[in-house]
């Protein structure tokens, strides 16, 4: 895959600054020094291996050495994993913008984003119900299963004319 370099570089540099640059990140460091972890996603062929160091952390491709810990999983599942860390976008800010301007940020892209799903949920019950009962392109519940219905009469009707048929021939 020609993007891993890319995808290592921004990696490393995100992690070295949420783990490196942050004091308060100092007991996790020390428990992650001299450990591997490595992420085998089944969309990519190439793993992704984290070397903790102790001042910077390592994102390689290729390790030749057993890993502490091997993370198999899909990129699907990486989202929720990271719903379940700790993330403050206003810290992280902070330090080029100043905490009032960072916290202020933040909270105003959580309020577009929390304005944007809603518009969104709102907008596809709109957009469903515009099909099924504006526009009519697809059947209502109701006029899906009186077609089954029918469908199953003129099959049945069917049924009945041929095997009338097949008795009348018989009979001749």
């Amino acid at each position: 895959m020609l993007l891993m370099p890319l995808i290592s570089a921004t990696l490393e540099a995100v992690l070295k600054r949420l783990l490196y640059q942050d004091r308060a990140m100092s007991a996790a460091r020390e428990r992650l020094k001299g450990k591997v972890l490595r992420f085998e996603l089944a969309e990519w062929e190439t793993p992704v291996i984290l070397v903790f160091g102790e001042r910077q952390v390592d994102v390689l491709n290729a390790w030749d050495d057993a890993a502490d810990c091997t993370v198999r999983t899909r990129l699907a599942t990486l989202p929720a994993l990271l719903d379940m860390a700790e993330f403050d976008a206003a810290e992280l800010l902070a330090p080029w913008v100043g905490d009032i301007a960072a916290e202020g940020v933040t909270q105003a892209v959580a309020r577009r984003l929390t304005e944007a799903r809603r518009l969104l949920r709102t907008g596809q019950g709109r957009m469903t119900q515009a099909i099924t009962d504006e526009w009519r392109l697809t059947p209502s519940a109701l006029e899906l299963a009186w077609f089954c219905g029918e469908v199953d009469d003129v099959t049945r009707a069917s049924e009945n004319l041929a095997a009338r048929l097949d008795k009348l021939e018989a009979s001749r």
